[in-house]
């Protein structure tokens, strides 16, 4: 059920080299190969049988090219940058130049780090001027030995262009010059991204170094790299360190080393990762036997990404507008010049660009997996998107930072989309992909939606054609989806005109969220009270209705003090695991204890004491990349819970013993000199949602969805804590405090939305229509609800929330904080 699109993050591996792997494994011993014995050197024999498998496979043989074994491509860039016979600035002969085109992965650029702290100078150079090199040195020039060395991409991870293989041989003879200055050029191809759907040969462009990683063409063993060195400059090469394997002998009192002869031994510092070698020998086994070779997966690849491009490049919306902006340098006609990677943002009818991650949800949701941002290549971003180094900078200063959701700043991408192809990739994979597309940018459904407004539902007066193409009929069948299959996929207007803070950003993140002028009194003299109070003590499942509950230093009692984790140790949520939200954990504080239900099962219960006695491990997990101490609940409550969810899971509880750093999440506003406890939250100690903001999206989604929808359902969908009852709904956006009788707290900011609202709360099934919806009624934000943090508490008052509690909020442009009562001092639980 899942449409993989990022073949250029990583190939997927099939089944059967799993199985060939593990049966090597059952029948063979494999022993370290740096020892005699026999198992030791049927592994030593077994690794120079996938040298050799390696150089075949690039058409080369050991005469000409060495293998060395690293941990990946980067890792053999480093080595590279650290052993290549750099000449320094300052020396009586002519220095070295380290030049790399823009268009290069981070990786390759961050190899100026070493070369500047040799005193070697790095030069950029753009695609467009080495296309326009030519080399003019005087003839007295062209016998200087001073080594240089160039490196670009044999395609770009970007957009999937090719650049010229013919430049190796131009570069090295002098044809080709990245700049002009004496020397020897040296050329280091980037083949990572080109190797896995391309054939390589070697004998024909003889690259000095070739650094490649394995996953990207088998998909497994993943941390499995490796550096193909071209024998006439191995000798070259400078190496400082010598780990283990790597001396024919030394002294540990003298300074005396004496390294091994071949020049793979010398450079693979400790034990090469032998296991994983031996699994390259079944991935190129099996690969071959799958496919063919590289050459049918080129085409085969080819075909797809050319189809899609086709297709893609055509859509238009009823006004003419392109549906998506391809980032491209080729029209893809010609496999030698284009990869299997499409780079594309989509925009909506005006030519607005819509957020990347926006994007990414929506094709989570349809169970596509897509790749968004930068791509770890800066250079290609900012030539395909036009932004300036100045604009770099300025979206870091926004918050902006790679691999982030912060996908506009200033209404101007700082990323994008990226789909890619493998040779595992189908038809029917390009198929619904475009589906997706046409279904959420070009739906009925979404034709009329209001642009700010939720107060009546769309119409239908829709135009019947949706669609226009420049070629249609050549196109294919996809094109033809009929208006009825049009109906039954979800409408798509998950989509933004300035940012959204997706779950965790930094405070300064949160600063940017924009504070709409509004009136500084409340308008509207109707009371506002507490309709209903909810605690989730384990995170992810189900909510805990109270009356009244005690607040702690954290939020309310007990509310996400536990988390369910996998059998690695990594929190599990409803994205992954929606059955998580039928677990039923309720709180008993006269019994001190907290009952789990879940329907088949047994109910088990589970101490309120905090266990942190000299037998119980402590130990550190990640909540939304924070970091908490926690510890494990035990075997019995694993066992229950791995019983109920089908996979092995274990409960942990955060440490109140322990004394960690309190989380600087987004505590705008709050005083400095506050420690922020929160407890397994995402964002805030509260949040907290209008029941009269509820009704008004409710009203809208069940004209969308043409059937009832219970207010009830929608509420638990939110996931809030306090639930208020106020007379005009939104209007908690406009609040820039709040007290609940004895009780203070700050609005944070904003709750935008996932995909978690999409699973109904009592059955564990999704519907997309939810989050599309909201999207639509908001005006393309999914916000909704706010986040609250408590005021420092200074009194006596108790700490309790209540349901029937009078709110009384204060609007943003209010800085006085107005006392609960006349004349008591400021106080929050």
């Amino acid at each position: 059920g899942i449409t993989y699109l990022d073949h250029a993050g990583s190939a997927l591996f099939p089944e059967s080299l799993l199985k060939a792997f593990t049966d090597d494994l059952r029948n063979n011993l494999y022993g370290n190969p740096h020892s005699q014995n026999i198992s030791s050197k049927l592994t030593y024999d077994t690794i120079e049988h996938v040298r050799y498998r390696i150089l075949q496979h690039f058409h080369t043989t050991a005469e000409d090219y060495t293998i060395i074994f690293t941990s990946g491509c980067t890792a053999a860039l480093k080595l590279i940058a650290e052993s290549f016979p750099w000449i320094p600035e300052g020396t009586k002969q002519p220095s070295s130049r380290f030049c790399y085109l823009t268009d290069s992965h981070t990786s390759v650029v961050g190899m100026r780090g070493i070369t500047a702290s040799m005193n070697v100078l790095s030069v950029p150079i753009k695609p467009k001027e080495i296309l326009l090199a030519k080399s003019s040195l005087p003839a007295e020039e062209q016998n200087c030995t001073t080594p240089h060395l160039f490196s670009y991409p044999a395609q770009s991870n970007f957009s999937g262009t090719k650049y010229p293989l013919s430049w190796i041989q131009d570069i090295k003879s002098g044809k080709l010059s990245p700049i002009k200055i004496p020397g020897k050029w040296f050329v280091l191809l980037d083949a990572a991204s080109y190797v896995s759907s391309s054939p390589l040969d070697l004998g024909v462009h003889q690259a000095d170094f070739i650094p490649i990683s394995f996953y990207k063409i088998f998909g497994f063993p993943t941390g499995l790299g490796a550096l193909l060195v071209n024998n006439r400059i191995a000798p070259l090469l400078r190496k400082t360190y010598f780990g283990g394997g790597t001396a024919a002998a030394y002294l540990a009192e003298e300074d005396f080393y004496f390294p091994r002869k071949s020049i793979a031994e010398r450079f693979e510092d400790g034990t090469v990762s032998f296991l994983d070698i031996i699994a390259l020998k079944h991935g190129f086994d099996v690969l071959e036997k799958l496919t063919g070779g590289m050459e049918k997966i080129k085409q085969h690849t080819f075909a797809l990404a050319h189809y899609t491009y086709t297709v893609l490049s055509n859509l238009k919306y009823a006004n003419g507008a392109p549906v998506v902006r391809i980032y491209s340098d080729t029209d893809f006609s010609n496999p030698d010049v284009q990869g299997p990677i499409i780079n594309f943002n989509v925009l909506d009818e005006n030519g607005e660009v819509l957020g990347y991650s926006q994007v990414d949800s929506m094709a989570s949701l349809h169970n596509i997996h897509v790749r968004t941002g930068c791509f770890c290549n800066t250079g290609a971003c900012q030539m395909h998107l036009d932004l300036s180094n100045e604009d770099m900078q300025r979206n870091l200063q926004a918050g902006h930072v790679c691999g982030d959701n912060i996908d506009l700043v200033d209404g101007r991408p700082t990323g994008s989309v990226r789909i890619s192809f493998g040779y595992m990739s189908s038809f029917e994979d390009a198929q619904t992909f475009l589906n997706f597309i046409i279904a959420t940018r070009l739906s009925k459904s979404d034709a009329d939606i209001p642009p700010q407004s939720v107060t009546k539902p769309p119409t239908e007066s829709v135009p019947d054609d949706r669609l226009s193409f420049n070629d249609a009929d050549k196109l294919s069948p996809v094109l033809r989806v009929s208006d009825g299959e049009l109906r039954n996929i979800p409408s798509e207007t998950e989509t933004t005109g300035s940012w959204q803070p997706p779950e965790p950003e930094a405070e300064s993140i949160r600063a940017a969220v924009s504070e709409t002028a509004v009136p500084t009194c409340r308008k509207g003299g109707k009371p506002i009270t507490v309709a209903k109070i909810y605690l989730y003590p384990i995170k992810s499942c189900s909510a805990f209705e109270v009356t009244e509950w005690p607040v702690g230093n954290q939020g309310l009692l007990y509310d996400r003090n536990w988390m369910v984790v996998n059998q690695n140790g990594v929190c599990m949520t409803q994205k992954l695991e929606p059955r998580l939200c039928l677990v039923n954990p309720s709180i008993d504080l006269k019994q001190n204890i907290m009952v789990i239900q879940a329907e088949g099962m047994d109910p088990i219960s589970v101490s309120l004491e905090d266990n942190t006695g000299k037998e119980t491990v402590i130990c550190e997990s990640k909540v939304c990349s924070h970091r908490v101490k926690t510890y494990d609940c035990g075997e019995r409550i694993a066992g229950w819970l791995s019983t109920f969810l089908g996979r092995p899971c274990r409960l942990i509880r955060q440490s109140s013993g322990m004394k960690s750093k309190p989380h600087q999440k987004n505590t705008k506003g709050l005083s400095s000199a506050t420690n922020i406890s929160l407890s397994l939250v995402n964002e805030a100690q509260y949040l907290l949602i209008n029941a009269a903001s509820i009704l008004q999206l409710k009203e809208y989604i069940s004209a969308r969805l043409k059937e009832p929808l219970e207010i009830e359902e929608l509420i638990q969908r939110f996931r809030a804590n306090i639930v208020i009852s106020a007379p005009e709904s939104f209007e908690e956006e406009e609040w820039a405090e709040i007290s609940i009788g004895a009780l203070q707290f700050q609005v944070v900011g904003p709750c935008s939305r996932c995909q978690i609202i999409c699973i109904d709360q009592q059955s564990g099934e999704r519907n997309k229509e939810i989050l599309q919806s909201l999207s639509a009624a908001r005006g393309r934000k999914t916000n909704f609800g706010i986040y609250l943090m408590n005021q420092p508490l200074r009194s006596s008052f108790s700490g309790t929330l209540s349901v029937g509690s009078q709110v009384l909020p204060v609007l943003k442009e209010n800085t006085e904080i107005q006392p609960p009562t006349s004349s008591e001092e400021k106080c929050s639980g």
